[in-house]
């Protein structure tokens, strides 16, 4: 059975394509979710119609995609992460985070429109494409740091300085002077002893 799609359907066709499918196909699938027609001449001008319409907004629609194009590739995502030995992340940066940070530039994407090569578990540099269009495309960097940024690198150990040889000195220059004695206290001044009275004369014997 032949009918008209009235939008792209992946697996059949674009919208205003004819198309062959089975009859109950389309009695119980297509038809009640008016997703195609029958091929009769009214319909098929009625979806002529429609296919310039699609195409003036689809025309609309990718220059608004490019311009968007040019904001995302010049965004990088700076993305901090704890990480433990060989920069092995704790977890890993999920569609949601980068949802989220891309919203905080002022680009609104859907996580399912983001497409990263591999996931990403370990610190380093990655890029995420974004499928805008069908065919239009960008991509964006992503940068992925160690939480409370890089550790300080360890200090280079000093060169070592061979000692310079002592100069021999002089046996009077190693002698240290001693130290001079501490002067004795004064002795006090004795008190000189009084003078002895002088003995008084004798008288001289009277003569006989």
């Amino acid at each position: 059975m032949k009918v008209i799609l009235t939008s792209d359907i992946e697996t059949l066709g674009k919208l205003g394509a004819i198309v062959e499918v089975k009859p109950g196909y389309a009695r119980n699938y297509l038809f009640p979710r008016d997703m195609a027609l029958k091929p009769t001449p009214h319909n098929l001008d009625l979806m002529e119609k429609r296919k310039k319409k699609v195409q003036q907004k689809l025309e609309i629609d990718k220059l608004s995609a490019m311009d968007q194009k040019q904001k995302i590739e010049e965004i990088t995502l700076t993305i901090e992460k704890k990480a433990g030995e060989k920069d092995t992340l704790f977890g890993s940066v999920t569609p949601m985070e980068i949802e989220k940070l891309l919203e905080e530039t002022g680009v609104h994407i859907e996580r399912k429109k983001l497409h990263l090569e591999e996931p990403i578990k370990r610190l380093g540099s990655y890029t995420c494409k974004v499928k805008l269009m069908e065919d239009v495309e960008a991509e964006f960097k992503i940068e992925v740091v160690k939480e409370g940024g890089e550790e300080s690198p360890e200090p280079e150990p000093e060169p070592e300085v061979e000692p310079k040889p002592e100069a021999e000195v002089e046996p009077e220059a190693e002698a240290e002077a001693e130290p001079e004695p501490e002067a004795e206290p004064e002795a006090e001044p004795k008190p000189e002893p009084e003078p002895e009275p002088e003995a008084e004369p004798k008288p001289e014997p009277e003569p006989e």
